[in-house]
């Protein structure tokens, strides 16, 4: 099982950050804590959708669905 999410900067409102855990509670703990190089100096973060996918499979190519111009532009229509 593993969580597609979409966090938001509380700080920069225009950062996003789109992502995958098999833990998603401790993943964002990391992203606030300043553990992902990545995402530390946008923090704090909050979640704008987690979903849940029981295939990993599907998980990953959502994930990278999201990641790409096409993913973009649909995360853009419905997530904000």
């Amino acid at each position: 099982m593993r969580y597609v999410y979409v966090l938001q900067s509380q700080s920069h409102p225009n950062e996003r950050y789109i992502g995958i855990s098999t833990d998603f509670q401790q993943r964002i703990k990391d992203h606030n804590s300043g553990k992902s190089p990545h995402t530390s100096k946008f923090r704090p973060w909050k979640p704008v959708v987690v979903i849940r996918f029981e295939d990993d499979e599907k998980a990953e190519a959502f994930e990278q669905y999201l990641k790409s111009g096409s993913g973009h532009a649909f995360a853009r229509g419905h997530f904000w």
